[in-house]
């Protein structure tokens, strides 16, 4: 007999952890376990603001999929573009453009989330995102490739321009990417002589009345004074009306002359959700506290992908897409799945949050440990002591901290890698949200290759 299939698709926390966990908990005779990644790494977002200003190198947060001796889970290197739940096959277009099919008996959804845009004019076309490795080594080159343009420019307008930078969200991800990349400009221009530093201004804008209100309003007002008191200039209440390549537009009307939108205004469940044709909340998969979807057998899901029931705050609440919940939830259907596949009953998901770390940069950071209220360097040995935790392997725990110490005593040297092409990138470039089938395409596609593999 064949051994049964298990396919893990996405290598974020939630997938990472869920194959970890199989592999040490499953005999090598009691399944196969392949996984569907476009990466041969684990990704570690929330240092990706630090990867963009420098302070770290993008291969400290990108944790090596293969460095592990025991590791023998079946990687294919591309992404899923669609699911055939009643054919029980997975739709996979490799990173040379192959269309392929994956057969599963278990199949673990964990593909995260992308960036969440909205129908305003020239937004896809002219913003930059920061969800991947790729655009924070992009922003960076853009960044100080718009200081040498300035520096070289004899026209006012146009310096003036290269010189203002926009930041669209004011979560932790904007939070963090426009206070690090303040720091990278600030200690830039030094090396600029013919650059008047007044002139570089940045601006973060969000549609709602405060910053990270999930810190509440002692720790999110202490943060928004550390940005004040940087230069940034912060809009809240006013989002983007429309983007060109040389200006944005505010929705209070305002026109910013900048060649910089950097855009970190939310996330929303990776699209390939909705070609499983089953209900989703907010695009979410809707599944149960065991994290299975109701009525198919063998089909889980969890991470940003999926709507996870919170059941330590009850009255219907679901989990939100953070790494803290997509760790534990990897684990919790790694025993779930090898439960279903042993014929023992599923447990519930259940995490109490434990806290929150936003790192400003430098001395500054705000956290919230288990509930306590913390400003400054003891939110910034929490913070950085919190990251150094949760990245997965030795080696990545050296680079990140060694990069941390170089950096503070050598500081950066500007330099610009050759990541940006003349071509400009856009979302899309990045995250190929374009990719996916519909359901309809994925029961034609599939239909059409089953009688080859009879």
């Amino acid at each position: 007999m064949t051994r049964p299939r298990i396919l893990v698709v996405g290598a974020g926390f939630a997938g990472v952890e869920c194959v970890r966990r199989l592999e040490r908990k499953l005999g090598p005779d009691e399944a196969d376990v392949t996984l569907v990644t476009p990466f041969a790494y684990q990704l570690y977002l929330p240092l990706l603001p630090q990867v963009a200003s420098g302070v770290l190198t993008p291969q400290s947060i990108a944790v090596s999929l293969r460095r592990s001796k025991r590791y023998r889970t079946r990687i294919i290197p591309g992404g899923a573009i669609g699911v055939d739940l009643k054919a029980k096959v997975c739709v996979i277009r490799t990173i040379t453009d192959q269309i392929v099919d994956e057969p599963y008996d278990y199949i673990v959804l964990a593909p995260g989330s992308v960036t969440r845009t909205f129908d305003i004019p020239g937004l896809t076309e002219h913003a930059f995102g920061m969800k991947t490795l790729a655009e924070a080594a992009y922003i960076r080159d853009h960044v100080i490739s718009q200081l040498d343009l300035a520096d070289a420019s004899e026209d006012p307008a146009e310096r003036a321009s290269r010189l203002q930078f926009v930041v669209v969200g004011g979560g932790y991800a904007g939070t963090e990417t426009a206070a690090c990349l303040q720091r990278l400009t600030h200690a830039a221009v030094k090396r600029y002589p013919r650059l008047d530093p007044g002139l570089i201004k940045w601006h973060l804008i969000d549609i709602a009345p405060k910053l990270m209100p999930e810190l509440g309003d002692k720790l999110g007002r202490s943060a928004q004074e550390v940005l004040k008191r940087r230069g940034i200039e912060i809009s809240l209440g006013v989002s983007i009306a429309k983007a060109g390549p040389e200006e944005v537009t505010f929705t209070d009307g305002r026109v910013v002359p900048t060649r910089t939108l950097i855009w970190t205004a939310g996330v929303v469940a990776s699209p390939l959700m909705a070609t499983l044709g089953a209900e989703t909340v907010k695009g979410r998969l809707a599944v149960t506290a065991e994290m299975c979807l109701p009525g198919n057998d063998g089909v889980f899901a969890l991470g940003d992908s999926a709507a996870v029931p919170d059941l330590a705050k009850g009255d219907g609440a679901v989990c939100p897409p953070t790494a803290q919940h997509a760790l534990r939830q990897g684990k919790k259907v790694a025993d779930n799945v090898i439960a279903a596949l042993r014929g023992l009953p599923l447990q519930p998901y259940e995490h109490k949050d434990l806290g929150l770390v936003v790192d400003l940069g430098g001395k500054d950071a705000v956290s919230k440990p288990l509930g306590v209220e913390l400003r400054g360097v003891p939110a910034q040995a929490v913070a950085r002591g919190y990251h150094l935790g949760a990245l997965r392997t030795n080696v990545a725990k050296t680079r990140v901290l060694t990069n941390w110490m170089l950096n503070a005593v050598a500081g950066d040297d500007f330099v610009r890698t050759g990541f940006q092409a003349r071509k400009p990138a856009q979302l899309k470039d990045f995250e190929y949200t374009d990719a996916y089938l519909t359901p309809e395409q994925v029961g034609e596609h599939v239909r059409r290759a089953q009688p080859l593999d009879v």
